[in-house]
């Protein structure tokens, strides 16, 4: 169990493992996560479940390396055991039948877990088109996966070196004013993407779903760390969501939020890495 069965690197900073978990595989839906822990010493890193597969046993998880925790797991390696890996955890979404033309926006490493919903919605038989952007053309993860469950996929990059130059936003107000009609955005990304997203969204009074990735302790709605406003009243991340309506997010506050600890995961990190140099491991 938490045996790491498959490691593929995506990008410079960004990894998929596939993780041995059968009893996880039968009970994960589209949008719910898992926690996991390196060691018996580690933080709790809430991962959105990026796929999985119920007769292989199989969860596939895909990460950003940005701090000690995530770098840490990031040198784990096929064979290794995660020490935890708990989950499904957070409320899976779920889709009106009447949604059947749907616009999914990924942004960098967002686009991991926006996958499983459109793939959920296209077995469903919606019509999805898809936009996935990335700093430049490395950046852009899972494009043939998004393109396999997509009945049209825009890519764009902040510097033009894949698909178009610019940004999904652009793309996405393009769309809609050639005439396109859409039942409900998925946007998953940077916060500030996501806010800029359902800018225009709200505009156009097209529903809109976020995918929301604050301070998280527990994964259980206990410690309260995971708080976001929607609609003025306070939610949970981990049992509310991590699904919300992202027309009625404070993207400001969880943008404040989620800056409140930088200085120190910056000295984590670099005292982590200052350590591995010491031990001749980096």
């Amino acid at each position: 169990m938490n045996e790491i069965l498959e490691k593929k690197q995506l990008n410079p900073t960004v990894k998929l493992m596939v993780i041995n978990s059968p009893l996880m595989a039968k009970k994960a839906k589209p949008g719910q996560f898992v926690i996991v822990r390196v060691d018996e010493k580690g933080e709790r890193i809430p991962l959105t479940i990026a796929d999985y597969d119920s007769e292989k046993g199989t969860v596939t998880i895909i990460f950003q390396e940005v701090g000690m925790s995530t770098k840490k797991l990031g040198k784990l390696d096929v064979g290794d055991k995660l020490h935890d890996f708990v989950g499904p955890l957070g409320t899976p979404v779920e889709f009106s039948k009447d949604t059947k033309r749907v616009l999914a926006i990924g942004g960098g490493v967002g686009v991991a877990p926006l996958y499983p919903k459109v793939k959920m919605l296209n077995k469903n038989g919606a019509s999805i088109d898809s936009i996935i952007g990335g700093r430049s053309a490395e950046y852009v993860i899972l494009e043939d996966e998004m393109r396999a469950v997509s009945d049209n996929l825009y890519i764009t990059t902040d510097d033009g070196s894949k698909g178009r130059k610019g940004f999904v936003t652009d793309v996405l107000k393009e769309l809609i004013e050639k005439g396109n009609k859409y039942d409900e955005v998925i946007a998953i990304g940077p916060l500030i993407m996501m806010k800029m997203v359902c800018r225009i969204t709200k505009e156009y009074n097209i529903p809109t779903m976020v995918s929301m990735n604050p301070i998280m302790i527990d994964g259980t709605g206990m410690c309260g760390g995971c708080r976001v406003t929607v609609d003025g009243e306070t939610k949970f991340a981990c049992v509310d969501g991590p699904a919300f309506d992202g027309l009625k997010v404070d993207f400001d506050e969880a943008m404040r939020r989620q800056a409140m600890y930088k200085d120190m995961e910056k000295k984590a990190l670099e005292q982590y890495e200052h350590e591995c140099k010491l031990g001749g491991i980096l």
